[in-house]
Order: structure tokens, then sequence, then C-alpha cells
């Protein structure tokens, strides 16, 4: 072996980097090896059009973050590293067709007056739910961050009856099980309140319609209203670089360039890693893989007959299509120069259009008209771009990663080298509707289509940014599979982390630290 580790860890994203500062801190040797140029996965800051813009690769809000049991027992240790975060009031909102808008800040009598203007009923809604969060947060949260163990459930479902009875643990839990749809058509009476609450589910695969998505555009709405948004000073990429400063600090090994042909064992045990230019490293106390399910089988080959096949049948979400924007100034939406003082626009008129899209995109299709999630960082954080001006960056959601044809039958291509361009140019004319001028603001542009999302980053299969389906069956104790919601695998001393794994997608780095505690006791 041409080195040896208490732990080695494949890939250098977030959960990983968390994992091993973790273990790190309790006195194990770690070695991290990443295929990729620069650590980050997902959360990658860079200057993708022109020197001085730098865009956010794919992750830009660091709201589950800064908010995570991780970052709350590190803070300390990544601030003298150099994290940075920089708070946003005016978290999102959303422009519709008819020049009007609606959005949520951190100023509640703001965000009602707005919404009162559109429905008093809504607003009184509005009011209500803010209220209520708190002890519905607690008992969401408390869900949302502990182990699938039964013990742990056990505990939680003991503590949640004690504190809201059987009729309010009921109503919770049918909550937790209603649609997006059903919860935003139950709650408020505007279709522009439901739509712009709505689009969040899309950012964890819940469309309108898919039972369990309804608590995530309740949590975003709630989390604006109450804490606002957290974008990384400079760019996410500054929870990435702290992270590997604090591991390197601490002894510990990052080394990109390092693509991982194959895992290491022998008689159901892992016992290293072997790197594609041939060097075997060697884990005297775990392999911990941050991968996507199907890449892990790549690295170890068969291992137990149901876990194999849990791997290959691990279901993936629609993907992504980024554009980032170099911009000579920011758009000039039509709904009003308001809209340019927030961090995220949704392009996403109407829940029916949400689900058109995503059936569309479910369905090999290129949507006729995508969702546009555009992000607007430089208007809290102008040390992104040169003075003067900005960048933007937009999401456009969902889009297939593979093509079967386009649902407005204009895109003959069926690939995404000669599919991307027409695609973006779709997307662009969105956004021109919504704020005209702004392809004649543009200095530079550069689009990544799904298939460069995954070529980048293998973990992000078909461009699909969350790594894998949030849906019923592949969440909570199913996710990635029954049994493995802790990250255990066939093979002792193997263990797999990231988004695929419990508790799930975002940048809240709950897998790599549930694993890590769970290692260290």
């Amino acid at each position: 072996m041409s080195d040896s580790y208490d732990v080695v860890l494949i890939g250098a994203g977030h959960n990983t980097l968390a994992c091993a500062l973790h273990l790190a801190a309790k006195g194990w040797k770690t070695g991290l090896f990443e295929a990729a140029p620069t650590p980050g996965g997902a959360v990658k800051t860079g200057e993708y059009t022109l020197p001085g813009f730098r865009h956010d690769w794919a992750a830009m809000n660091l709201n589950l973050f800064a908010g995570s049991a991780f970052y709350k027992d590190y803070s300390a240790e990544l601030a003298q590293h150099g994290c940075a975060f920089t708070p946003v009031s005016k978290p999102f909102a959303s422009a519709f067709p008819d020049g009007s808008w609606l959005g949520v800040t951190t100023d509640r009598a703001e965000t009602l007056a707005r919404i009162r203007a559109e429905d008093p009923a809504d607003a009184e809604t509005w009011s209500r739910l803010n209220d209520s969060f708190p002890q519905t947060a607690e008992a969401i949260g408390g869900l949302l961050s502990i182990p699938m163990k039964f013990n742990a459930i056990a505990c939680f479902m003991f503590k949640m009856l004690r504190r809201n009875k059987i009729g309010g643990s009921l109503d919770i839990a049918q909550f937790m099980a209603q649609t997006p749809r059903r919860f935003l058509t139950r709650s408020f009476r505007s279709e522009k309140m439901q739509a712009l609450l709505g689009a969040w589910g899309l950012h964890l695969d819940y469309a309108p319609d898919v039972a369990g998505g309804g608590i995530f555009p309740y949590l975003e709405g709630m989390v604006a209203q109450n804490l606002g948004m957290t974008l990384g000073q400079g760019g996410a990429d500054t929870i990435i670089r702290a992270m590997v400063k604090a591991i390197e600090a601490r002894g510990g090994r990052v080394e990109c360039n390092a693509s991982v042909a194959k895992i290491l064992h022998e008689n159901g045990k892992a016992s290293g890693i072997e790197l594609a230019d041939g060097r075997r490293i060697a884990a005297k106390k775990a392999v911990i893989a941050g991968v996507a399910p199907q890449a892990l089988l790549r690295m170890t080959g068969p291992t137990e007959s149901r876990f194999d096949q849990a791997m290959r049948d691990y279901a993936y979400a629609p993907g992504t299509m980024m554009i980032h924007l170099a911009m000579d100034s920011l758009p000039d939406w039509a709904a009003g120069a308001a809209l340019q003082e927030f961090a995220y626009i949704h392009l996403a008129p109407s829940l029916d259009q949400q689900a058109r899209v995503y059936q569309q995109a479910q369905a090999g299709l290129l949507p006729d008209e995508p969702i546009l999630v555009v992000g607007q960082p430089t208007t809290v954080d102008p040390s992104r771009a040169p003075q003067g001006k900005h960048v933007l960056w937009v999401q456009v959601r969902m889009v297939p990663g593979q093509i079967k044809g386009d649902a407005a039958g204009q895109i003959t291509a069926k690939t995404w080298d000669e599919a991307t361009a027409p695609m973006a140019e779709r997307a662009l004319d969105i956004l021109e509707r919504y704020a005209p001028g702004t392809r004649a603001k543009i200095l530079e542009k550069h689009v990544v289509s799904p298939l460069d999302l995954e070529a980048e980053n293998p973990n992000l299969v078909g461009g699909d940014q969350v790594c894998g389906s949030h849906h019923i069956s592949q969440n909570f104790m199913f996710r990635p599979a029954r049994g493995h919601s802790d990250g255990s695998t066939a093979l002792k001393n193997l263990h797999l982390t990231g988004a695929a794994v419990w508790p799930g997608a975002g940048t809240g780095a709950g897998p790599g630290y549930l694993l890590a505690r769970r290692l260290a006791k």
C-alpha cells in the first residue's frame, strides 16, 4: 500500500468534508481523494464566464449549512479558516406574466402587506402559519435531523406524543404526507400565492402532486420569513475552502485529480481503495464513499444480492440545466425594480405549469416552458463581480437527462450536445419576457447541460442535482435502501454518504455528520 489512514474518503463534497473534519477532530488520520480538479462537488464557485465574475456552479443557497448541527459545532473553527456568510433579508419572490409579483422578506409587516393586497384571507393564513411555526418546526425539524433507527424514531415519536398529544401528532403526520398542491390550495386562495411557495417543491423533486412534498414549500416560506437566506461571502465555496483548510490543519489530506478505480475488500470487509493511477491506499478503520449508489457498485463489484439490487434500482430525479451570466447590470424586471433586491426570482407562474413541466421532463421531453430560478447574488454580495457589474445564476428546472423529444415540437435534437444551445435560448426567451432587455445586458454566458453537470460530478446522474428522488418510497428509512439509511453497506467498514443517504440533499451536511458521529461514537 502507498499510504495508510484510519479512514479513507472517496470524494470531497461538503458531506465527506464534514465527515472527515469531525473524524479528524476525534483523532482519526483522514485522507480524501477527489476525482475532480477542485473539491466541493456541487458546491463550487468559479470564473466560468469572464475574469472577476464569480459564479456558483450549482448550489447557491447555504441556509441549510448555516443552520446545521455541523456548523453549530464547528463554526468557530471554520471562521478561523475564512468561512464567511452574507445574510439576505429579501430571500425570494415570484414574477408573473401579468407584470405583478409576490415575495417574502424578513420584514413580516412588509410581506403581509403585499400578500394582503393580493388576498386578505391569505395574509391571515400567512400570519397564522408564522405564529405556529416554532412548534411545527420543532416537530418537523426534529424528524429531519435524527438517524432513521428504531430507537431514535421511537424516542422522537414519544416526545412528539407527549408534546402534541395523539390528535396533534396525527395532524403533523398528515401534514407531512400531503402533496404541495393539497397544502397550498387548502391554505391559500390566491393562485399566485400557491405558485410562489410551490416552486420550492421542485428544488427537491417534489412537483405539486407528489405525496410528502407539502412540507418543503411550507418550510422554505417560513424559514425565509423568519430567518432570511444565507449566501456564501464571495461564493458558496467559502464553506468548502474553510473545511479543506480545517482538515489539513488537523493533519488530514485532501487530494484532487485522484480518481478511485475500486474499493478493496476481502472476506466481506473493506480495507482501502485503489486509484486510477494504480496507487493503493489502506484504511485501518473505514472507507467512506461519497458517491452515487450505482457508482458504489462499480467500485466494489458484487457484494450481497439484495443490497446490490437496491443500489441498481435507486431512482433519480429529472435533470437541471445551469446558465451562468456575466451581466452589465441587473435585469429590468417588468414587475418592478423592487425585484432587483431579491436573491431568488422564480419564474413559475402556476402550480399547473409546474406540474406540467415536471411531467414533461419525466417523460423525456424538453419542457415547452421550463421553470426558471434566477439567482441575483450580487444584489447582496457585490464582491462576486467587478464594480458595477453583476452575475446571474439561472437554474432551468426540470429537464430530462436523456432526451426523447421536445414538448414544444421545435427542437429536433435528441442529444445534449445538440440540444443545449436551443434549450438555453428557450430559457433566455422566458427571462426576456419577464425582464425585457436582459439579453442586451449579457456580457458573456456559460451554459451547463445536465450531462455536463454529471461529467463534472458523477453523483449528479442525468443532471439530477439532489442525487436521487426524495419521494416517500426513497426517503426517510428507505434512503438509499431499507436497512441502510445510516450509510452502512453490505461490506463491513464500508460506508456510503452524500445526498443519496438520509437525510438527503441540501447543503446541511447531515449525511456526513451523522455518519461521522456514529463512527466516532
